[in-house]
């Protein structure tokens, strides 16, 4: 069943199911039939665009104010700080902050209860460097997280929205509003992204606070050898930071994607984790080469050659296109899908 927008427009005998009006005595279903008296050439109103409601004569002026305006704009329809306000105030957004929050201090205290730890390797990795200051410590809490805890909360804010509303069977009502599914999609994925992007900035900042606190403000060493200035260790993160936020939209798509075709959130976050942890697995099998660079995750550690004296920029270049034509299509199957797709929850 496909949710509509039921209207009924005074002074005609038009009647609307659907999201459509047709003036002078017809009567319109689904917005692709019509019985009797409609225009000859009027074109069927696409399933959820709602593109005879357009259509409509502009409200008088005694019901719309001080001059007329459009009956229906769909611009009007979910903005973008409702759908904010919304995921604020959910309990999970507010759990993962406060986590998040929490992870690095934790890790601190980790680290001051068990010291700093030793190598047997020539040359020191980020978990050596991690109490060598701020920057540092930031740099290791980036490491331990992008592999697995930023690809699960990306999935989660970006796989839920679009599936949990289909779950609490609010979809169809949000559609019958009627707000078009192009703009549905577009508002939820907007506000699903900033929240993504903002987790994996809010990240390595945070850590840099705290790891200021518990190991002082020294500029950053390099695992390849070598130390930064405190301008260039700012720097540096910001790239890797950067580069992590790009490297989780191909997850962020993924989710999306999932999420459209399924009413389980559960289902969209889990296939969107599960996809990065068998493209790891497969990216280890060195016997795959020189196939492997086409997995998705084959470059989600490019960041660390932001981390060499001189910075690489080759890998993590391909790593952002791979991310880009893996994210296209995938944000590309969410729309196509979900504009022909009948909404019963």
């Amino acid at each position: 069943m496909t949710s509509g927008a039921g209207e009924a427009e005074s002074g005609g005998n038009a009647s609307v199911a659907g999201g459509a009006s047709v003036a002078g005595g017809a009567s319109v279903a689904g917005g692709a039939s019509a019985v009797g008296g409609a225009s000859a050439g009027v074109p069927p109103t696409r399933r959820g665009v709602h593109s005879r409601l357009a259509q409509l004569p502009p409200l008088p002026a005694e019901q719309s104010g001080d001059e007329p305006r459009e009956a229906f704009d769909s611009r009007r329809t979910l903005p973008l700080r409702v759908e904010f306000a919304r995921q604020l105030t959910r309990r999970r957004t507010q759990l993962v902050g406060l986590f998040l929050l929490a992870l690095p201090i934790i890790m601190a205290l980790a680290f001051k209860i068990g010291g700093s730890g030793s190598s047997n390797r020539n040359r020191p990795a980020l978990v050596d460097l991690a109490t060598a200051g701020a920057g540092n410590f930031a740099l290791f809490t980036e490491f331990a997280s992008v592999g697995f805890l930023l690809v699960v909360i990306v999935a989660m804010f970006c796989g839920d929205t679009v599936a949990s509303e289909a779950s609490w069977s609010s979809l169809r009502y949000l559609l019958a509003i009627p707000i078009p599914r192009a703009r549905l999609l577009r508002q939820k994925l907007l506000v699903a992204l900033t929240f993504s992007f903002g987790v994996n900035l809010l990240l390595p900042g945070w850590a840099y606070l705290v790891g200021g606190v518990f190991f002082g403000w020294d500029p950053a060493r390099s695992p390849f050898g070598g130390s930064f200035s405190h301008a260039e260790t700012l720097q540096r993160m910001l790239i890797v930071a950067l580069y992590a936020a790009g490297q989780a939209l191909l997850v962020a798509a993924l989710a999306f994607l999932l999420s459209v075709l399924t009413d389980a959130p559960l289902a969209a976050v889990g296939g969107a984790t599960l996809l990065v942890v068998v493209s790891n697995i497969l990216d280890s099998i060195t016997a795959l080469d020189p196939y492997r660079v086409g997995l998705p995750t084959h470059f989600q550690y490019s960041w660390l050659d932001a981390l060499t004296p001189v910075i690489s920029w080759d890998d993590m270049i391909r790593g952002c296109a791979l991310a880009v034509i893996y994210s296209a299509v995938f944000f590309t199957l969410a729309w196509t899908s979900f504009a022909d797709k009948d909404i019963t929850s």
